[in-house]
Parts: structure tokens; C-alpha cells; sequence
């Protein structure tokens, strides 16, 4: 598996900015744009991205959101509509890269950065006032296509054309899939979860709920 690389189809960055959802007001970060040159990616985020709600988003171990295209076909034949670039907020769009083959803890070259699987992502109100779908939430738990954040251990230049090279792969192999169907679906297999906490590279919040089913 080492050295394989995936295509980026697009690079997109959004300052939080406030938009009208149902008549509605609402501050985020959720609409973004591609970026047209190499962009600078730090600990935190890309240049030029943003998060509104720094409590639930940002931070060190999500860093950069990223989403797979092979789901834009999926999601367009459900919500009956074309989705635009980056619909689900993400700063990446992969292709080739699912929630079933990445597994937390791999390690990828992108561009000159180097950065970590840390979670699932976990798609928030936001991404249903965007799509004007309301159940979008359960949608994305159910169907298990949520995306993947990145943590950066190395800070560096990425070009929108650049790939994304796997480096190595966590020994523990255990899935963003398979992370999310722990989460959402099968909270009460406390072996299960037990050893998903020894996967080092797990991020803090997913580790701390984890931990709260566990004394549940």
C-alpha cells in the first residue's frame, strides 16, 4: 500500500462568512472556493480558510477536511440535483480514497506537508441548512460517506495539482468506516471500542467519546 497516490480534483479554502438558510442567519465556514495556485498549508488550516465555530471545527487534528468525489454520484442520484465544488465543505476532494480504505492514523505526503488521518468527520447543521436537505445528517451516518480529517505533522506548499502519496499505514488498520460504524451504530461493543483507543492517532474528541460510551 505504501506510495500509492491518489488524484486531488480540487483544493478549496472559505473564511467564516454569514449566509441566509431558510431565512435564516447563519455564520460558517462551510462555502468555499478553490484556490488557483499553491497555497501554504499550516498546523491549523490552509491559508485563507477559516472556521466559525472554533468549539466543534478547527484546531490541530482537523486541519484539513477532506471529502471523497466518489460520492458526489451518490449523493446527486438521492438529492436529485448537481452538487456544486467542495458541497460538503471540504478543503480536499480526493478521488479513489473512501472512508473504507483509509484507515486513522496513516500518514500521506500532500504537496510538500505531511499530514495524519485523525477522525471521521462529523457533519454538523450546517451541512443541511447548505444542501437544504434536513435529515442530511442522518443521511451521511447512516450511508457512512462523511469524509476524513487530517491532522499536519509537517507544514508545507500545496499546489492544486498536487497528489496525495501514502507514506505508511497504522498497524491498528482500523478504518475511518469502521470508526463511524462504532460511533453511530454499534456503541455498545465495548471490546471493540477499547481497541480503537489504542489506535495513537486518534484525535482527542473522538477518543474522549469514545470513552463516555465506554462508562455509559
Amino acid at each position: 500500500m505504501e506510495n500509492q497516490e491518489y488524484e486531488i480534483i480540487s483544493i478549496h479554502v472559505g473564511r467564516p462568512r454569514t449566509y441566509e438558510f431558510d431565512g435564516k442567519q447563519v455564520e460558517t465556514a462551510i462555502v468555499k472556493e478553490p484556490v488557483s495556485g499553491p497555497v501554504y498549508l499550516s498546523r491549523t488550516n490552509f491559508e485563507g480558510d477559516g472556521q466559525a465555530d472554533l468549539i466543534h471545527h478547527g484546531g490541530e487534528d482537523k486541519a484539513v477536511c477532506v471529502y471523497p468525489a466518489d460520492h458526489y454520484m451518490y449523493w446527486e442520484s438521492v438529492l436529485k440535483r448537481k452538487l456544486p465544488e467542495a458541497a460538503f465543505g471540504e478543503n480536499v476532494t480526493v478521488k479513489g480514497l473512501t472512508e473504507k480504505e483509509v484507515c486513522i492514523g496513516d500518514i500521506f505526503k500532500l504537496g510538500e506537508a505531511l499530514v495524519q488521518v485523525s477522525q471521521p468527520r462529523q457533519p454538523c447543521f450546517k451541512l443541511a441548512k447548505r444542501l437544504n436537505q434536513k435529515d442530511m445528517v442522518l443521511k451521511v451516518r447512516d450511508t457512512g460517506y462523511s469524509g476524513f480529517y487530517f491532522r499536519v505533522l509537517e507544514e508545507g506548499i500545496v499546489a492544486p495539482d498536487s497528489r496525495l502519496q501514502l507514506v505508511s499505514r497504522d498497524a491498528h488498520e482500523a478504518t475511518v468506516s469502521y470508526a463511524n460504524h462504532l460511533m453511530y451504530h454499534d456503541m455498545g461493543n465495548h471490546p471493540a471500542i477499547r481497541k480503537i483507543l489504542e489506535v495513537e492517532a486518534l484525535s482527542e474528541s473522538w477518543r474522549s467519546s469514545f470513552l463516555k460510551q465506554l462508562s455509559a
